[in-house]
């Protein structure tokens, strides 16, 4: 119950903070597996935090955020990813642009050659939260 509440809560702050209704938000959270805790993070910043912030530059989305938090039996995760499109037409276009700029990147930036299946696993996802005023 206590990780229902967590994540309403970070839901609800998301939108809170929105200036317009259109803006739309995906959320989320990812164990880390097999204590591979330095080469998770490396992967998030190094990958997905990089992707994003070439994705603002081109303006396919609005923002993101990448958050570490304390495992435990009421929230069973370790990183929220959470990425906001600044309207429909933006998160309709979302995997054609981020699959552009994986072709770009020149590949995975990966840490003693982990993969990332052998990294994380996804918990819990939100696609397509909309934003209230």
């Amino acid at each position: 119950m206590k990780f229902k509440i967590f994540f309403l809560t970070l839901l609800f702050c998301c939108i809170s903070f929105s200036q317009s209704n259109e803006r739309i938000t995906t959320i989320e959270t990812v164990e880390i597996l097999y204590g591979k805790e330095e080469e998770a993070i490396y992967y998030f910043q190094n990958n997905w935090k990089k992707l994003r912030a070439r994705a603002i530059e081109k303006e396919y989305i609005h923002s993101f955020q990448l958050m570490k938090t304390s495992f435990s039996s009421e929230t069973p995760f370790h990183i929220i990813l959470v990425t906001t499109y600044t309207n429909k037409e933006q998160y309709k276009n979302r995997e054609k642009h981020f699959t552009e700029l994986i072709k770009a990147s020149g590949g995975l930036k990966l840490l003693n050659d982990k993969k990332p299946n052998e990294l994380r696993k996804s918990v819990f996802s939100v696609e397509g939260a909309n934003h209230l005023e």
